[in-house]
């Protein structure tokens, strides 16, 4: 079963390699160590998950390497493309001082100190050098990456993050 409020996204099943079952990862995660051997994920199917033991993963390309308990074989393999991978929070380390999981950040109120109220965090994505925030309210969409010089604060109790955005941002 998948829990929305602890579950967290951390990849996505995008092929096979080989025929003994080990599956191709899109992985969502900072390093492969999030798929370590022994740690319990859920791949999401129709609404519901289905929990899976890994027994290996290694980096593979832009992705993952995964082998999972019960997954044997191609024909098994090949059902899992496209599904998503998901892992129970309580499995993952607490994020450092000044980090968090973007999921953490979804929906956060967003203020600038000179533009005021931005929008809610939307969507999140990587862009190599830092990580930008797509930042929605109504129709308008402002992007902000997550640096320290645009992102003053991150208040998880009061659900804000503080920005300072150039004048012409």
């Amino acid at each position: 079963m998948i829990n929305k409020d602890t579950s967290f996204t951390i990849g996505k099943v995008t092929g096979v390699h080989g025929l003994n079952g080990t599956l191709k990862v899109a992985s969502f995660a900072e390093s492969v160590d999030t798929f370590k051997k022994g740690r319990r994920i859920t791949i999401k199917e129709e609404g519901e998950g289905k929990p899976y033991l890994i027994l290996h993963a290694s980096p593979h390309k832009h992705g993952v390497l995964l082998a999972l308990e019960g997954i044997e074989n191609l024909d098994q393999a090949e059902n899992l493309v496209g599904k998503e991978i998901l892992v129970d929070r309580d499995q993952l380390p607490e994020p450092g001082e000044g980090t968090w999981y973007w999921q953490d950040l979804m929906g956060l109120d967003v203020h600038d100190h000179i533009k005021g109220y931005l929008g809610k965090i939307t969507h999140i994505f990587p862009t190599g050098a830092n990580d930008v925030l797509v930042i929605t309210d109504n129709d308008r969409e402002t992007l902000v990456p997550m640096h320290e010089y645009f992102v003053e604060s991150v208040d998880m109790d009061k659900q804000t993050v503080k920005t300072t955005l150039p004048e012409d941002y």
